[in-house]
């Protein structure tokens, strides 16, 4: 039987919301602390259509526009930011797989992805070249119409539970995308707990050794792996990305607001603090200024402007700093008790820093917007 007929193939913002504040914001913390995001949480998250948001309903999908998307995606940023981000991986195999894919492929997989029977991941970073696309250094090579697959991947999200991951590799110099199961021969998994921050996220090393594929395993056309497929993965993650960054930051200030009226400080309470009212105001404004960021970035990418490339990278590069600032501000505020492993805050200082580096660095983003700009 179907699993996809159980989930639900509507959403809203109200849902969500509901589903963060219920399910997610009470166990963020424990998550956090052991470094997982449990199998039941993952089943939640199916049942509610999160794992459809990127897909179209005919598959079983949820098919959130980029305006919907976005704020979804800032729910779930201010509910725990490994969450967020397990969800932004999932947009990221499942967009080029509908863009990029066969009727057969799409058939296949979509369906179970967005019902939660399928766990994907999106393997590009390397130990020696981290994101650098062009330059890759795990190879395919074609023996009797397969393809041998040779490299490591590092750093992948959900690479200890994932079903299926969509790997890039260069063939003959050329770039192609190939989908590879968890249980192909060849394939080790090897855990790499400890990150500072996104400590849910369940990151993996992975090792290819002669894994043999079909040829039925290649998105879209040899050559096509890094300039369309990678690309126009890393764009949509830049996107939730950003959004999920705007989630945090306002996650930062409701803390903040909220100790601020509580806590007394030299026969007052804090919020009547100058220094403090600033931080504030900074975190609020930026905030404030982050999500316009991302929503005009979602209204270009509904329409399909050009622009939206440029306008989601200014997003995710302004956002991901805000998120950072508001970490920042908040954890002043509190203080010493902002420090404890456990508070809220101090786990949110340790995730903004990790939404400046994931989908691109912000130097890289400052490259890449001056460049568009310059020319």
């Amino acid at each position: 039987m179907n699993k996809a007929a159980f989930v639900s193939t509507s959403i809203s913002l109200e849902q969500v919301r509901q589903f963060v504040e219920e399910r997610i914001v009470p166990r963020a913390s424990e998550m956090d602390r052991e470094q997982c995001i449990p199998p039941e949480v993952f089943k939640e998250m199916a049942a509610a259509g999160l794992f459809g948001l990127s897909i179209p309903k005919r598959y079983g999908g949820t098919e959130a526009d980029y305006s919907l998307l976005g704020t979804l995606h800032e729910e779930l940023g201010r509910g725990f930011a490994s969450v967020q981000n397990a969800c932004t991986v999932f947009g990221m195999v499942c967009k080029p797989l509908i863009r990029f894919g066969n009727d057969e492929q799409k058939e296949k997989w979509l369906p179970r992805i967005a019902a939660g029977e399928i766990i994907p991941a999106i393997a590009i970073t390397e130990p020696h070249v981290g994101s650098d696309i062009a330059r890759l250094e795990t190879t395919a090579a074609l023996e009797n119409d397969q393809i041998i697959l040779n490299g490591t991947k590092k750093y992948i999200t959900l690479g200890q539970i994932a079903d299926l991951f969509l790997v890039f590799a260069r063939l003959n110099g050329r770039g192609i995308a190939v989908l590879v199961e968890k249980e192909t021969p060849g394939l080790s998994i090897s855990p790499l707990p400890g990150l500072m921050g996104l400590r849910g996220n369940m990151i993996a090393e992975l090792r290819f050794d002669n894994c043999a594929l079909s040829s039925s395993q290649l998105i879209g056309k040899v050559g096509y792996g890094f300039t369309h497929i990678a690309n126009y993965a890393l764009d949509e993650g830049r996107y939730t990305t950003a959004c999920g960054s705007v989630g945090l930051a306002q996650a930062c200030l409701e803390h903040s607001l909220s100790y601020a009226n509580e806590r007394t400080q030299f026969g007052e309470p804090l919020r009547k603090h100058q220094l403090v009212q600033k931080m504030l105001s900074e975190m609020i404004t930026e905030t404030k200024a982050a999500h316009e960021l991302c929503a005009a970035a979602g209204r270009m990418r509904e329409i399909g402007d050009p622009s939206a490339i440029t306008d989601t990278l200014t997003a995710k590069y302004y956002a991901s700093k805000a998120a950072v600032h508001a970490a920042d501000h908040a954890l002043q505020i509190h203080g010493a008790s902002g420090c404890v492993h456990g508070n809220p805050v101090e786990r949110f200082y340790r995730d903004a820093k990790i939404m400046e580096i994931i989908e691109g660095t912000s130097q890289m983003h400052e490259i890449q917007i001056a460049r568009t700009f310059c020319l």
